[in-house]
């Protein structure tokens, strides 16, 4: 019996049965490390004076940046021994986190970790509307557990969030590039996700349409 690393495939039956995590705890997995960010770039002079360590890692955005690498991994970790398996979307902003995480703080220049939201979202998008070429509906991945859509909802669905992705991406270079560092992380943390939930609701109604369930007995009327 081979382990599983990454987690399946959404068609794979087994998938829901042996990979769900709690709605809520996924969601804290998922913004928890933002929340560590947002707070120790606010705080980092005080985290400093409490825990001395921190100070050797340089200014406020420094100390947010090495607190944000360890969050991030402690919330890969929870995912593992929860599920057994590696979420691919958290893990692959993971990775980006840990590369551009550390070469800010080797090279004490902020630049990196500011650039990595938009490293993550033009990766995200590109994959999205690169599978969509291929025929592959990868949104899947991210909202199985939730909707359950036919074919053609996914699709419109994913092409749809991999635009949305490269617009994340352009908003994170105007902001940082024309913004105090200050503003960004506030911006990171209290704009995108009010801007992310309000493009996740305006896609309730093509949600409704494509969505399979309660359809049983309900497929011949118009519209369906």
């Amino acid at each position: 019996m081979n382990p599983r690393i990454l987690e399946r495939d959404p068609s794979d039956p087994q998938k829901r049965k042996k990979e769900g995590v709690n709605p809520l705890l996924k969601l804290v997995l998922e913004l928890g490390p933002l929340m560590v960010f947002f707070f120790a770039n606010a705080r980092g002079a005080w985290l400093s004076q409490k825990f001395p360590a921190l100070a050797e890692l340089g200014g406020p955005i420094f100390v947010a940046t090495g607190l944000f690498m360890a969050a991030t991994a402690i919330a890969l970790i929870a995912s593992w021994l929860l599920t057994r398996t590696l979420p691919i979307m958290p893990m692959v902003s993971g990775v980006v986190v840990f590369v551009f995480g550390a070469l800010t703080l080797y090279l004490q220049d902020d630049i990196f970790i500011k650039m990595k939201p938009t490293i993550v979202n033009m990766l995200f998008g590109g994959v999205l509307l690169g599978g969509l070429f291929f025929g592959k509906s990868l949104l899947g991945y991210v909202f199985d557990s939730a909707f359950s859509l036919d074919a053609e909802g996914w699709k419109k669905l994913t092409f749809r969030w991999g635009l949305f992705f490269l617009f994340l991406a352009l908003v994170n270079e105007v902001v940082w590039r024309n913004f105090s560092t200050d503003a960004w992380v506030t911006f990171k943390v209290w704009g995108i996700m009010p801007i992310t939930l309000l493009f996740t609701f305006s896609q309730m109604p093509l949600i409704m349409r494509h969505s399979l369930e309660g359809k049983t007995g309900t497929e011949g009327r118009p519209g369906k």
